[in-house]
């Protein structure tokens, strides 16, 4: 059993902590909000703590899933930032989808423990199943000391390669969610169109190689007009700005991914701020 402390009560915190909590582990939770951390309590036990730096406490792994760049720098190397009382040998996990500027800060800025960045795919339901998909940078030897944690509510759990590694693999996952969910809303709308039944489309190609993810877990609540699945437009506008800067940084070329960003301010524009990102099919209704 570890000690360990969470902080981020988010949609995707709050289950991933519990996950560490049935496992056994000892946990402490802290959340901006205090009423999440105590409904968390509530439900699984452990404590919470008033301020990042009193959560890290004792801890042995110190465990992050926040907002962006400036809420993660605020919980670690603010004044009440976790990083203030990290003990000799412990181990950060980040689990926010964020720059790679700031996981490689974060790197640098440990003294006496190690950071590792690990952003997460799987959305909510991912995060309650505990079958996340988990990218991971920072050295081999930290890794294989955090990742019986993360096993805790991942599904595949992989180091990429050191410190901004994990978010830079998060930034190709973005990048080919973007395509793909403006493929399948494109797809759906010419099916639609042509007087098709979008339902017998799904059932024949889903199958075949256009599948993907997206197709068999979204392609029929777009159909049925239902987009409340956690993962939401304003946050994919977050992520693909960080792939934006991202790509200038290191030259590459994104043309269809910019594309799709526009097309989600256009989603934005028209009041889905909060729809889930398959949301995207309503700006060709």
């Amino acid at each position: 059993m570890a000690k360990i402390s969470f902080i981020g009560m988010g949609v995707m915190g709050f289950p991933m902590a519990g996950h560490l909590a049935k496992n056994g582990h000892d946990v402490t939770v802290y959340n901006r909000s205090s009423k999440k951390a105590e409904l968390w309590v509530g439900k699984f036990g452990g404590s919470s703590a008033p301020t990042p730096k009193e959560a890290a406490i004792g801890a042995d792994f110190v465990i992050s899933c926040v907002g962006n760049d400036d809420d993660l720098r605020s919980v670690t190397l603010g004044a009440d930032g976790a990083f203030g009382s990290m003990a000799k040998g412990s181990v950060f996990i980040d689990h926010t989808t964020a720059s790679a500027d700031i996981a490689r800060e974060l790197g640098e800025a440990a003294n006496g423990f190690d950071v590792i960045d690990a952003p997460v795919s799987g959305g909510q339901a991912g995060a309650e199943n505990g079958v996340l998909a988990i990218m991971c940078g920072g050295e081999k030897a930290v890794f294989e000391r955090a990742e019986p944690i993360m096993e805790c509510y991942g599904k595949t759990v992989k180091l990429i390669g050191g410190h901004g590694a994990g978010q830079q693999c998060k930034m190709v996952n973005q990048i080919a969610i973007a395509g793909l969910v403006q493929a399948l809303s494109e797809a759906l709308n010419f099916s639609k169109r042509a007087g098709l039944d979008g339902s017998k489309v799904l059932e024949v190609i889903t199958g075949g190689a256009a599948g993907s993810w997206q197709m068999a877990n979204r392609g029929q609540t777009m159909l049925d007009d239902q987009f409340d699945f956690g993962f939401a437009v304003d946050w994919m506008r977050k992520d693909l700005g960080i792939v934006m800067e991202e790509a200038a940084r290191i030259g590459a070329d994104l043309p269809v991914t910019k594309i799709v960003d526009q097309f989600y301010g256009e989603v934005q524009d028209m009041g889905g701020n909060r729809l889930d990102t398959s949301s995207l099919i309503k700006r060709l209704s």
